[in-house]
């Protein structure tokens, strides 16, 4: 037996022994050695509930493979890794083409199936990908977040396309919102402004290299004519004023998950058409086992020093305190950033 939190119905989570799954074919165990609370834990755990349950949460993690299932090569025993969540039908249309984030027909860890608030969790072995020894357990637990924001960023910079000199702006300081502009940094952008609502945010994104932070009360007229506008809280407000902020043929990136219907005034929308705005969405992350995928692009610049998200995990949680971390993240009683659970 083993321990693992187990959301039964919407509010109701517990710590409880679970048997010790086994691998089935072509599935390898992990013995999760870290594990990330996202922000769509929160409303799945305490108000809406997971797609099926009882259903153990958690998609953002990282471990070592313990077993192996039929058809699994044995050498893949005792290696480190990280997880791509999703798990594709790989017989859709987007699935051929190879973009398996847009999948029709996907299975998913810790929504759909079981995840990683536990001490082991079973995944397909496509949705491994390896660790090098320069990137810790920690590290590669966030690798899911920090690749939905590279999706973000290569789409809102037409990959890079954009003038390292234009305005950029990203409304929200979230963790995703945080990892947008810590990758406009490391990809040499530095005209960029930034809007989030805590002091605690403030801070993080100074120690980025943020000059340009105003609270989402200020006046941010300064940022207003960006060449590209982030989008990472998802609220119909926020999302109309990342269209007043575009400057002509400006580039807005929806990345926030929304809150409830989003709603333009027709001035709003002529913005849009009379501006000649792109505006775009971004779901998930690209992940193909390829070097050229999301993944690898976060991959290999924490094996080169170049990014360090472990400045932003505010919490460390073993797995039978993990609870504190949910009611951190829900309460909103104590600043908080990356919550995560790390074993030994």
């Amino acid at each position: 037996m083993a321990k693992a939190w187990v959301l039964h119905e919407a509010g109701n989570i517990s710590l409880d022994e679970v048997i010790i799954p086994d691998p089935l074919q072509n599935e390898v165990r992990i013995r999760v050695m870290a594990a990330g609370i996202c922000g769509s834990d929160i409303p799945r755990i305490y108000k809406t509930g997971a797609h099926k349950m009882p259903l153990i949460p958690g998609h953002e993690f990282s471990g070592v493979v313990d077993s192996v299932g039929e058809g699994v090569d044995p050498l893949h025993r005792g290696k480190r890794v990280g997880v791509y969540p999703l798990i594709p039908c790989g017989e859709c249309g987007p699935c051929r083409e190879g973009s398996f984030e847009l999948c029709r027909h996907y299975d998913y860890v810790g929504s759909r199936r079981d995840g990683a608030f536990a001490e082991y969790v079973t995944v397909p072995v496509n949705n491994l990908i390896e660790l090098p020894d320069e990137v810790s357990f920690e590290e590669a637990a966030m690798l899911e977040p920090m690749a939905v924001a590279v999706n973000a960023v290569k789409k809102g910079t037409d990959r890079f396309s954009v003038g390292r000199e234009k305005k950029i702006t990203i409304i929200g300081m979230g963790t995703i919102g945080l990892f947008v502009a810590m990758f406009l940094k490391e990809a040499g952008y530095n005209n960029i402004y930034v809007t989030g609502n805590k002091e605690g945010q403030q801070k993080r994104a100074e120690s980025l290299g943020i000059d340009h932070f105003t609270f989402q009360t200020e006046d941010i007229s300064e940022a207003y004519g960006s060449a590209v506008v982030f989008e990472c809280v998802g609220k119909s407000e926020t999302i109309v004023r990342s269209i007043e902020m575009a400057g002509p043929f400006g580039r807005v990136t929806l990345v926030g998950n929304p809150y409830g219907d989003v709603l333009f005034k027709r001035d709003q929308y002529w913005k849009i058409l009379r501006d000649q705005l792109t505006v775009s969405g971004v779901w998930n992350s690209r992940f193909n086992g390829r070097d050229d995928d999301d993944w690898h692009y976060v991959l290999d610049r924490l094996k080169k020093k170049r990014i360090d998200p472990r400045r932003f995990i505010t919490h460390r949680l073993p797995l039978d305190m993990l609870e504190n971390g949910f009611l951190v993240m829900r309460d909103k009683k104590e600043d908080y950033c990356k919550v995560m659970m790390a074993e030994g």
